[in-house]
């Protein structure tokens, strides 16, 4: 089974059920997240969001695949240019925890890894599990997650189960969009005790000051406690087995005391001087 993979989280997967051979073409996001992969010299894919132009079209018909697979985010005009020309698609579209458990289990059954499949999600709901013991008899702080800033919109469905395996309540709707004035005029009781962000396609390098001082929002608990944090985006935004990095590095977010310091999360370095212009 020859994979073309057009979102790191299809890769990701492969690679922790040890199928990485059977990857034909991969986008340049997938080399970021597994740099190993560029000793293969593989045909490297434009992501799901620009197959409607003819030569992007073309480099990914010439890697010459069994089955295209596509996850979250993905533009329907670029999947429908796939699908005309003729190559087997696969589109995965996971909002829950159970939904990524499924699609693991989907892929795997491609490569011919179910054992493997089913090894990975008993691990990852092992390490919840203990997550959830560890913070059975814990405060709940309210937790403001964000996985993009132009506009402001809410970690998924996904992250915030996340969340509550880590012992936080998550603010807001998720995969909704709000404003930074919605939550600067959050009563006290209801503002964020822990702000997170996770922007897709950022890594880890949220600015974090910038972010703070631009939306005014000093006055937040999260802000004056300095328990605002940046997470690498493709251990929360990414559904596969990455997110057990996720998780830890929401536990040591949400719970200091009980979980180690997480070398991959990134800490408000100080209060930001405040500053009245809009985040851009």
């Amino acid at each position: 089974m020859r994979i073309a993979s057009l979102q790191p989280s299809i890769t990701l997967t492969l690679a922790a059920l040890d199928c990485l051979e059977n990857l034909c073409a991969c986008t340049k996001y997938c080399l970021e997240f597994i740099p190993t992969l560029a000793s293969r010299n593989l045909p490297i894919l434009q992501d799901s969001w620009s197959f409607e132009k003819p030569r992007n079209l073309e480099t990914l018909i010439a890697s010459k695949p069994d089955l295209v697979i596509a996850s979250v985010p993905y533009r329907l005009e670029s999947l429908a240019a796939i699908l005309k020309s003729g190559l087997p698609t696969l589109t995965l579209a996971p909002h829950t925890l159970a939904d990524i458990d499924n699609d693991i289990r989907l892929i795997a059954s491609l490569v011919h890894a179910t054992p493997q499949a089913e090894a990975i999600i008993a691990h990852i709901h092992q390490t919840l599990d203990q997550t959830r013991a560890t913070i059975a008899s814990a405060p709940r702080p309210i937790v403001y997650c964000e996985e993009w800033g132009k506009p402001l919109i809410h970690s998924q469905l996904w992250v915030s189960e996340l969340i509550a395996a880590a012992g936080g309540q998550f603010l807001g709707t998720p995969g909704a969009h709000t404003t930074a004035e919605h939550v600067a005029s959050l009563p006290e009781h209801e503002q964020p005790e822990v702000l997170l962000f996770a922007w897709c396609g950022a890594g880890n390098r949220v600015p974090l000051e910038r972010v703070i001082a631009q939306r005014n929002w000093h006055h937040l608990r999260a802000v004056r406690n300095r328990r605002v944090y940046c997470i690498p985006d493709e251990y929360l935004n990414t559904p596969a087995p990455t997110i057990l990095q996720g998780v830890a590095c929401i536990a040591a977010a949400t719970h200091p005391t009980l979980f180690p310091p997480n070398p991959a999360l990134i800490q408000l370095a100080e209060t930001p001087a405040r500053d009245s212009a809009t985040f851009t």
